[in-house]
């Protein structure tokens, strides 16, 4: 009885929000125009991805750094791709924040950092996006507006800081996201591990490679990088890293260069 009436009330306070955030059909066309790699071999003329998109938009609040405003177009184009990742897995993986914060354009963070001998180094950090613990997540809306023309190089940074976010889900950015009953954690350890090591010794290496170089940062770094290039670019992922490629087809239940 409890199972059936919270169904039902779910389901009334969904079509409530589909109804205040619904999406005209010009503006979801001119956005899969844009971002064609929003269209997957599971929802190709994106309806899924347009109904999670309403959801999104009203369960999220956007700001914005001005001289940028915030139009249908902007808010549209960035909750779209940032579904994209739980369009099998589901909104309520980013319950756990709120706020989106967007810039115009990259920003410069100055950081801190004490290293394993005391000493403290203070350096600026240029950033296109960022997502802490609890929101916000910040975007720059020159990259997100390129993303269209980025996605063969395998850069999004929507993607990237939303990755993050699943990542986060747990309590830790470690490159471990909660992961699915049958996906044990210590397979996806021991996988993005390996994977993580020798991309590493690749980029010190100097070679070319399919993902972004930073990704050597750090294994939540390499997540997230491998994460973008999954769903814009993911034939170069499969064809250097097809360990790391099925897994994260296994996690994110798309596999999207099929």
């Amino acid at each position: 009885m409890f199972g059936a009436l919270s169904r039902w009330w779910h389901g009334r306070r969904d079509a409530a929000a589909l109804h205040r955030r619904a999406i005209p059909d010009d503006l979801w066309k001119r956005t899969l125009i844009r971002y064609p790699f929003l269209r997957t071999t599971a929802d190709p003329q994106g309806t899924a991805l347009r109904r999670m998109t309403s959801l999104f938009l009203d369960r999220k609040e956007f700001s914005a750094v001005a001289p940028l405003r915030l139009t249908n177009d902007v808010v549209v184009a960035v909750a779209a791709q940032a579904c994209l990742p739980v369009l099998q897995l589901g909104l309520s993986h980013y319950d756990g924040f709120v706020g989106i914060v967007l810039q115009p354009d990259q920003v410069i963070a100055h950081r801190h950092r004490l290293d394993e001998d005391g000493v403290l180094h203070e350096y600026d950090e240029v950033l296109s996006g960022e997502a802490v613990q609890g929101g916000p997540v910040m975007l720059s809306w020159r990259d997100v507006r390129g993303s269209g023309r980025s996605a063969a190089e395998g850069y999004n940074v929507v993607i990237h800081e939303f990755a993050h976010v699943l990542d986060m889900e747990d309590g830790a950015a470690d490159g471990v996201p909660v992961l699915p009953p049958e996906i044990a954690r210590a397979d996806w350890q021991r996988t993005l591990s390996a994977e993580y090591e020798a991309f590493v010794r690749r980029v010190e290496a100097g070679e070319d490679t399919a993902l972004d170089p930073y990704g050597a940062q750090a294994p939540e770094e390499f997540f997230a990088v491998a994460s973008e290039a999954l769903f814009v670019a993911p034939d170069g992922l499969r064809a250097e890293h097809p360990s790391l490629y099925r897994m994260l087809v296994r996690f994110y239940r798309l596999d999207i260069a099929a």
